[in-house]
């Protein structure tokens, strides 16, 4: 089995502020913590970032398949809403994902779609005890 890596760079900048750099590309993006977890809010949070990359780890993985089979998927959006816990310790607890695609509820891709959102690699990597609901709204 082959090994894919990619390097991602993380400076602390103080202030509770990070900046990380994208080794292949150069990309770079800030994380602040959030005001209820003494942070000022200003940026996307690292357990943001999760929820970012389930989105659109999903949008991708449904796009690549919708390219395959010439379904145009412009327009989907996700949304990824974020539920942090404190018990027993302060960790992401729900990750609620609603799919919007407009393609109607009777399309012959419909379920292979679903599949493949469900088949991402990051939602196939969350961990079990964090729930995560998915609901697809065919809008077409």
């Amino acid at each position: 089995m082959s090994k894919h890596f990619v390097e991602i760079n993380t400076v602390y900048e103080g202030s509770l502020r990070c900046r990380a750099t994208h080794g292949p590309s150069g990309t770079q993006l800030i994380t602040d913590p959030p005001v209820d977890n003494q942070g000022k809010g200003e940026s996307f949070s690292p357990t943001d970032l999760v929820a970012t990359a389930l989105g659109a780890c999903m949008a991708t993985i449904m796009g690549i398949y919708a390219e395959r089979h010439a379904v145009d998927l412009r327009g989907m959006s996700v949304r990824v809403r974020k539920e942090m816990v404190t018990a027993p310790v302060r960790r992401i607890g729900k990750l609620a994902v609603e799919i919007r695609a407009p393609i109607s509820s009777n399309h012959p891709h419909r379920e292979a779609l679903e599949r493949a959102a469900l088949s991402c690699p990051v939602h196939q990597s969350v961990h079990p005890d964090i729930e995560l609901p998915v609901e697809f709204f065919w809008e077409g």
